[in-house]
């Protein structure tokens, strides 16, 4: 009799989970994994903190032309967490990163997005990017410094994952 290794493996597999379901386990082994992975807190970026400004001003709009962008998720459970102030600030093309009017915080909506426009980014240091930052008292503070692929490029989103202080 020959047996094909498709077979075997589909056997093996089956019996695999069978025996996982008459222990008990599959629940367990499939959904902790799930949860864990899907919503892990995001980790501070090299640099991300570089030119920030404490309390930066609540602002409507900094320019025009471009778009900073994300969703702000709590961790574990990934709920949208509503009026946590993300600060955003970059190089742009009315000044470095240490311009004043390249600074500003916004609130996230109930859904848990921002946005804020602001003036096309430039390179500095030969990369476009932006900057991002968490700093409040309830969740660990996270600072991001993500890349545009293109200094072209008129958006740019990034979006924070939050672990509540211990």
């Amino acid at each position: 009799m020959t047996v094909s290794i498709a077979t075997r493996r589909k056997f093996l597999i089956g019996a695999g989970l069978t025996g996982a379901a008459l222990a008990g386990g599959l629940p367990r082994m499939i959904v902790p994994a799930q949860a864990a992975t899907q919503f892990a807190p995001t980790q501070t970026m090299r640099g991300g903190s570089n030119n920030y400004r404490p309390n930066a001003p609540l602002v409507e709009q900094l320019g025009t032309g471009f778009i900073m962008s994300g969703l702000v998720l709590k961790a574990g459970t990934g709920e949208p967490l509503e009026g946590v102030r993300i600060q955003i600030w970059a190089a742009t093309t009315l000044g470095g990163e240490r311009e004043p009017r390249n600074h500003g915080s916004v609130l996230t909506r109930a859904d848990g997005t921002y946005s804020l426009e602001m003036p096309q980014v430039v390179p500095n240091f030969g990369q476009p990017h932006g900057h991002l930052a968490y700093d409040d008292a309830d969740f660990e503070t996270v600072f991001l410094r993500p890349v545009m692929p293109s200094a072209s490029d008129t958006s740019l989103r990034a979006d924070f994952i939050l672990a509540p202080r211990a």
